[in-house]
C-alpha cells in the first residue's frame, strides 16, 4: 500500500508530503490545477520515463520518494531478493532524482537501482490505469497470469513435466548426434580406450613413481649412507650400554636417584635398537629393487604423454579410460538407445499435454464464470451493449512452455454484432477504464498488487453511470487501496479520504494539497463540483444529499 509520497521541485509543486490510507482516497480540483502532476510524480517513482521538462523552473533537480507498506509475502520480496536489497519493517522506499540536464538516477532503500529495476517493482506494487502507459490487465501478456491467479492454478507440477519432456529431448539429441558421428569416433575411441586398458594407470601414480625416481638417482649415495649409519650402530662398543652397565654396579649404593638415569638409558638402547632395523630394512629393499631409472622415465612419459592427449591431470587418466569406455558402450549400443529415448520422450510429451489440457479445462471453465460475473458489472457502466469474453486458445507446439499450451486474452465489442477485440484496441479511454474496473471489482483478491490508480475513470459519464463507478470503486476499495483523481461528485462522496487539489500564488504558482476531514469541508467542494465557481444553496443541498446517500 502507498502510504507518503514527496515530491520536491516537480513542475509546480516546490515541496509535498502527501500521506495516503487505505480505502477509497479521491483527489479533486479544478481543471489545471495540477492533479495530473501528481500521478506524473508518482510515475517517476515507479520507473516511468522521465523528462527533464518535469523540473520546476528555477531547480537543479527534482526528487520524488513514494513510501510502500508490504506484507511477508507480497511478491516484490522476491525480486528484491534476487538483487540483493535490504528491507526493515515492511517499509519500502522507491525514490527517483531527476537532474535539469535531464539525467535521471533510480533508488531503492537508498540503494542505486537500474530505473528498469525500479520499474519492475513499481508495476509490482501499482496498477495504473488512465494517462499512464499501459499495465496490468491492459497488457494482453499479463491476462493469462491474471487468469490463472484468479481460478487458483498452480502449475507447478506442468512445469515438471514441462522440464522432464524437454530434458528427454536433450538426451535425444545427445544420442542422435553421437550417432551421427559414431563412425568417424568409434575407432579414435577404441584405440584412445585400448591405449588407456593397456597402460592401466592408477590413481597417485606419477607421484609414487616422482618419489622413487628420486631415490633412484641417488640411489649408490643413499645406500652408503645407509650402511655407514648400520656399521655405526653395530660395532662391537655400544657406549649406551656400557654406560648403563656402570650404573647398574653402582645402584644399589647411589640410592633411588640413579634409577631415572637408568630408565632413560634403557629407552635410548630401545630407540637405536628400532633406528638400526629400520635402517636395515630400508637398506635391505633399496639393494633388492630391480627398477631402473629408465623404467620409471619411460613410465612417466607414458603418463603424462595420454593425459596430454585427453587434456586432464595424470591422476584423472582412470577417469578418462571409464569415460572412454561409457562413449564407445552408447555408440555400441546407439540404436537401442535411441529406440528407448524416443519412447522415454514420447511419454514425456504425452505427460505434459495431459497436465496442460487439466489446467486448460480448467482455465475456459473458470473463463466462462468470469465472463458472466463482468458483464453484470457493465450494465450500470453504462457498458450494456458491450461483451467481455476471456479467449482461450491453443498455441502452435513451438510455443508451449513452463505455463502450457494456451494463449489467453481478454477481448471485449462495444456494439452488437461487431467482433470482438483487445481490450486495448476496441474501448475508448472512458470504456477502457470501466471495463477494467468492472473487472478488477470481480479478481480484486487475485495477485499480490495492493494499489490501484484510476485516473479520470468517470470522463464523459455522469449521473446513475457515475454513480455505478463509485460504488464499484468503494467496493474494490474494501480490500484494496484505490486512488481516484475525478471530477465526478458521485464517486467523490464514496471517498474514504478526500484530498483537494489547488494552486497558489501570482507570480511563484505552486501546486498544494490539503485533505478534507470534515463533512462541511467535503460538502462544500462536491458543491463547487455539482455548480462550479458559482456555489448556490441548491448544490450545497445536492452535495449533502450526495453524502447523506453513500453514509
Amino acid at each position: 500500500m502507498l502510504i507518503c509520497l514527496n515530491i520536491q521541485n516537480v513542475v509546480l509543486i516546490e515541496h509535498l508530503v502527501i500521506d495516503f490510507k487505505s480505502g477509497l482516497c479521491v483527489l479533486t480540483g479544478e481543471t489545471g490545477a495540477g492533479k495530473s502532476v501528481l500521478l506524473d510524480s508518482l510515475g517517476l517513482a515507479l520507473g516511468v520515463r522521465a523528462e527533464s521538462g518535469l523540473v520546476r523552473k528555477g531547480a537543479e533537480k527534482a526528487s520524488v520518494t513514494a513510501s510502500f507498506q508490504i506484507h511477508d509475502n507480497h511478491e516484490v520480496i522476491k525480486i528484491l531478493d534476487d538483487f540483493d536489497i535490504s528491507y526493515d519493517d515492511d517499509v519500502l522506499l522507491l525514490r527517483r532524482v531527476v537532474h535539469a540536464s535531464g539525467k535521471s538516477r533510480a533508488f531503492i532503500n537508498d540503494q542505486p537501482v537500474s530505473i528498469a529495476l525500479l520499474k519492475d517493482v513499481g508495476d509490482a506494487l501499482v496498477e495504473i490505469h488512465g494517462q499512464f502507459e499501459t499495465q496490468g490487465l491492459l497488457n494482453p501478456a499479463t491476462h493469462r497470469a491474471m487468469l490463472d491467479l484468479y481460478a487458483g492454478i498452480a502449475d507447478d507440477a506442468l512445469l515438471q513435466e514441462w522440464h522432464a519432456w524437454k530434458e528427454a529431448e536433450h538426451e535425444l539429441d545427445d544420442l542422435r548426434k553421437m550417432s551421427e558421428r559414431s563412425h568417424i569416433e568409434e575407432e579414435y575411441l577404441r584405440l584412445s580406450l585400448d591405449d588407456l586398458e593397456t597402460l592401466a594407470p592408477q590413481k597417485g601414480e606419477e607421484q609414487e613413481l616422482s618419489e622413487l625416481r628420486e631415490r633412484l638417482k641417488h640411489k649408490e649415495s643413499v645406500l652408503g649412507g645407509l650402511n655407514s649409519a648400520n656399521a655405526a650402530l653395530s660395532g662391537d662398543f655400544d657406549p649406551v650400554q656400557q654406560a648403563w652397565g656402570e650404573l647398574d654396579k653402582i645402584s644399589d649404593m647411589a640410592g633411588q636417584d640413579i634409577n631415572a638415569a637408568l630408565d632413560a638409558l634403557s629407552r635410548a638402547s630401545a630407540e637405536i635398537a628400532e633406528a638400526a632395523s629400520v635402517i636395515q630394512k630400508l637398506s635391505n629393499d633399496i639393494s633388492e629393487d630391480d627398477q631402473n631409472l629408465e623404467d620409471i622415465d619411460d613410465r612417466l612419459y607414458a603418463l603424462r604423454m595420454q593425459a596430454r592427449k585427453h587434456k586432464c591431470a595424470v591422476d584423472d587418466l582412470p577417469d578418462m579410460r571409464d569415460q572412454l569406455a561409457h562413449n564407445l558402450s552408447r555408440i555400441e549400443n546407439a540404436d537401442e538407445e535411441l529406440t528407448k529415448q524416443k519412447k522415454i520422450c514420447t511419454q514425456a510429451r504425452n505427460d505434459y499435454i495431459t497436465a496442460a489440457q487439466k489446467i486448460r479445462q480448467i482455465r475456459i471453465k473458470v473463463g466462462a464464470a468470469l465472463n458472466g460475473l463482468v458483464q453484470e458489472e457493465l450494465a450500470p457502466l453504462k457498458l450494456e451493449k458491450a461483451r467481455f469474453i476471456t479467449d482461450v486458445k491453443p498455441l502452435d507446439e513451438v510455443e508451449w512452455g513452463v505455463h502450457g499450451m494456451d494463449r489467453v486474452r481478454f477481448l471485449v465489442s462495444t456494439n452488437p454484432g461487431s467482433e470482438p477485440g483487445p481490450i486495448h484496441k476496441i474501448a475508448s479511454g472512458g470504456e477502457m477504464s470501466r471495463f477494467m474496473l468492472a473487472l478488477k471489482v470481480i479478481i480484486a483478491q487475485a495477485g499480490s498488487t495492493h494499489s490501484f490508480i484510476f485516473d479520470e475513470v468517470d470522463a464523459g459519464i455522469g449521473g446513475a453511470t457515475a454513480d455505478a463507478v463509485g460504488e464499484r470503486l468503494s467496493r474494490l476499495a474494501e480490500s484494496k487501496q484505490v486512488l481516484v483523481v475525478t471530477h465526478a461528485p458521485q464517486v467523490a462522496a464514496r471517498a474514504d479520504h478526500h484530498w483537494i487539489v489547488c494552486k497558489s500564488g501570482e507570480e511563484n504558482v505552486t501546486t498544494d494539497i490539503r485533505p478534507l476531514s470534515t463533512r462541511a469541508e467535503r460538502c462544500e467542494e462536491i458543491a463547487r463540483m455539482l455548480a462550479g465557481a458559482n456555489i448556490n444553496p441548491e448544490a450545497r443541498a445536492a452535495a449533502d444529499k450526495l453524502l447523506g446517500a453513500v453514509a
